[in-house]
């Protein structure tokens, strides 16, 4: 008859313990995955699977870690505000078209913009409030390609030029130039790859190729500004 201590029972059930807890983590690891599709030829299943597809990359220059940090900074920040860009761009077309359309006064035309304004707060406040000053930048540079007009373009056609000289001036304080234009060739020559790639579709993969997550998504294809020009 075996007699064990208080010591030997303790280490009994640890022991215990830790196989059962191996046992049920060795289960866990058993279901993990997907069902795959497969199909039986000549009696041998043959299991099927897309892969998905692997970017690869010329060899260029040796980037320190430095840079390596800036251009996934980039990416990361060009995910999160180019659907603003491109819903700009909806949005400045649709307020052309009802002021080419509708406006015949300026009264109504101030009374108009400052309408969109107080619509484009409601929808977009709360978002860019979260948004980085780089990401602003960013954004910036985006809708003048998007949108033909830089920022300070943008401020003057629907504010007027001492709003567009007020802001312009704040943005040197902050060592940032609204009227600067956007530069496929030069200053921003990669900003203008990754506009490539959203743009062939493979956008989430090269994503995942790099953070090895799939992409937050910022849906605003739906948005539609609600402000009509009122006729006095």
């Amino acid at each position: 008859m075996l007699i064990l201590t208080g010591v030997k029972k303790r280490l009994l059930i640890l022991l215990f313990l830790f196989i059962s807890l191996s046992g049920a983590m060795a289960q866990t690891r058993a279901v993990r995955g997907y069902l795959m599709s497969y199909k039986v030829e000549e009696g041998d299943t043959i299991f099927m699977d897309v892969l998905e597809p692997a970017w690869c990359f010329p060899r260029g220059r040796k980037m320190k870690k430095g840079d390596w940090r800036k251009e996934y900074r980039l990416v990361y920040n060009f995910n999160k505000v180019y659907p603003y860009a491109l819903a700009a761009r909806r949005m400045i077309r649709q307020i052309d078209s009802t002021i080419a359309r509708d406006v015949t006064k300026q009264s109504q035309r101030r009374k108009y913009i400052h309408d969109v304004e107080k619509e484009l707060f409601r929808l977009f406040e709360k978002d860019i409030r979260k948004t980085t000053i780089s990401q602003g930048v960013l954004l910036m540079r985006l809708m003048d390609r998007e949108c033909g007009m830089n920022g300070y373009d943008i401020i003057k056609t629907y504010e007027s030029g001492f709003a567009a000289n007020f802001w312009q001036l704040v943005a040197r304080m902050f060592s940032q130039d609204l009227k600067s234009k956007y530069d496929p060739r030069g200053k921003d020559a990669r900003t203008e790859q990754l506009i490539q790639i959203w743009e062939s579709g493979y956008w989430d993969s090269f994503y995942y190729s790099i953070f090895m997550e799939r992409p937050v998504k910022v849906h605003l294809e739906e948005i539609r500004l609600q402000t009509e020009v009122k006729k006095k």
